[in-house]
C-alpha cells in the first residue's frame, strides 16, 4: 500500500474511509447518505456557501473538499441553490455541525445530503489534504461507509474514468427548454442561454439587466439557436472536460460566423476558445474558492473573484488574426497567470473564466453582465 494516511481517527460507530489513486487515505465519521461514491477530489477554498458549492452542476463527477474548518452550521435553505439538487459526488469536511443556527435554516447539512444520497465524511485534516493535492495534483478518489478496507477501495478507484476526456456537460444541464421567469413582459433583450450546467444567480443577474432568457439544452445546435431569433447567446459554466465538447464548440463557431452576440463564462469561455481555435488543459489542482486574484488588463485594475475550474484556455493558443477574426487576452490569474478572459474584436463575443455572479462570493466582476448589454445595444444600433 503507497501514500500516507491523514487523519486517521480509529473507527468511529458510523466509520468512513478517503482514498486517492496514489493510494493516499483519510479515516472519519460517515455522514449524510451511505455507500460509496467515486470522483474527482477537489479542495474550495471558500469560508462560507458550501450549499452553493454544493448544488453547482460544474461539481458534477467531483468529491469536494473544504478548507475551512466548520461546515454546516447555518443549514441549508431552499433559496440558495444554485440548481435543483445537490450536484457533488461527495463531500468531505474537518468538522460538520450537527445543528443549523441561522434564522433562514429549512434543513441540516446532514440531512441534505441524505436525502441527495450523497456521502458525507467528517473528522478529516482537509487542509493537510489539501495541501497534498496541491503537490500531487487533483486525482480519482473514492469516499465509502461500506469498503472500509483500503486495498479494496483503490481497486474501485483505478478503474474509473478520469476527468480528462470525460463529457460531463451534455447532461448536467436541462434536457427541455424554458423561460427562466426574469424579468417582466417589458424585457429589453431576447437572449438564449445554452445549458451546460448553469447556475441560478446567473439566470436572476441576466434577468436584472433587462433580459427576457430562454434556457436551452447543451445539444441544441445552431440553427435552432439562430431560429428563435435572438439578440444574443450566453454561454454557461459546467463539468468536465471541454475538449470532449466538440458539438458544442461546433454550434459556437457557427453563431460567431453569424455574428450573434455572445457572453461565456467558465465552461462557455473554454468553449468560446476553442471555438476561436485555442487549445485547452487541465490544470494541476484547479481554481476552486472565492478569493482569486486576477488582473483586469483592460482596466488595469485587480478583482477578487470566485472560481470553480480544472481546465484552462492556453493564452498561447489563441489566434491573433484566425478565421474569426482578432482575439486578445482581457483577464490574467495573478497567482499562476492563467488565462482568466478573452475579447473578439471582429465579432462581438466575450468571455472569462471565473463567475462575476459570484454565488458565493464577491461582487468585483458584476459590471460584466451590464457590459453584455451593452455589447447587445451596440450591435442592435449597428444593424439599423
Amino acid at each position: 500500500m503507497i501514500g500516507m494516511t491523514i487523519g486517521m481517527r480509529g473507527q468511529p460507530a458510523s466509520a468512513g474511509l478517503l482514498i486517492l489513486e496514489d493510494g493516499t487515505t483519510a479515516r472519519g465519521e460517515g455522514f449524510g447518505a451511505r455507500g460509496t461514491a467515486h470522483g474527482e477530489l477537489v479542495f474550495n477554498t471558500a469560508m462560507t456557501g458550501y450549499q452553493e458549492v454544493l448544488t453547482d452542476p460544474s461539481y458534477r463527477g467531483q468529491i469536494v473538499t473544504m478548507t475551512t474548518a466548520h461546515v454546516g452550521n447555518y443549514g441549508v435553505n431552499d433559496a440558495d441553490a444554485e440548481s435543483d439538487r445537490v450536484q457533488v459526488a461527495g463531500f468531505v469536511v474537518r468538522e460538520r455541525s450537527r445543528s443549523a443556527s441561522n434564522h433562514r435554516a429549512q434543513r441540516t447539512l446532514d440531512a441534505e445530503l441524505a436525502a441527495a444520497g450523497v456521502v458525507g465524511l467528517t473528522g478529516v485534516d482537509t487542509r493537510r489534504l489539501t495541501r497534498h493535492l496541491r503537490s500531487a495534483g487533483t486525482m480519482r478518489a473514492a469516499v465509502s461507509t461500506e469498503v472500509l478496507d483500503a486495498d479494496a477501495l483503490l481497486g474501485q478507484v483505478l478503474t474509473a474514468p478520469t476527468m480528462a476526456g470525460s463529457d460531463l456537460a451534455t447532461t448536467a444541464g436541462t434536457p427541455v427548454p424554458y423561460e427562466a421567469g426574469w424579468p417582466a413582459a417589458d424585457a429589453r433583450h431576447r437572449i438564449v442561454a445554452v445549458d451546460f450546467g448553469l447556475k441560478r444567480t446567473i439566470l436572476r443577474l441576466l434577468g436584472d439587466q433587462g433580459c427576457a432568457v430562454t434556457v436551452l439544452p447543451a445539444t441544441t445546435s445552431a440553427q435552432e439557436v439562430l431560429a428563435r431569433e435572438p439578440d444574443g447567446v450566453f454561454v454557461s459554466n459546467g463539468p468536465g472536460d471541454p475538449a470532449a465538447l466538440g458539438a458544442g464548440v461546433a454550434t459556437l463557431r457557427e453563431l460567431l460566423a453569424a455574428r450573434v452576440p455572445v457572453f461565456g463564462i467558465c465552461l462557455g469561455h473554454q468553449l468560446l476558445g476553442r471555438a476561436l481555435g485555442a487549445d485547452t488543459y487541465q490544470l494541476a489542482f484547479g481554481h476552486r474558492g472565492v478569493n482569486q486574484p486576477v488582473s483586469n488588463l483592460d482596466r488595469q485594475a485587480v478583482e477578487i473573484t470566485s472560481h470553480n475550474h480544472g481546465f484552462a484556455v492556453d493564452a498561447d493558443t489563441l489566434p491573433a488574426d484566425g478565421p474569426l477574426g482578432r482575439v486578445r487576452a482581457t483577464h490574467v490569474n495573478l497567482n499562476d497567470g492563467v488565462n482568466e478572459g478573452l475579447r473578439c474584436l471582429d465579432v462581438p463575443a466575450f468571455s472569462v473564466q471565473y463567475h462575476p455572479e459570484a454565488a458565493p462570493g464577491t461582487s468585483d466582476a458584476r459590471y460584466l453582465f451590464p457590459l453584455f448589454t451593452e455589447l447587445l445595444g451596440a450591435v442592435d444600433a449597428g444593424a439599423r
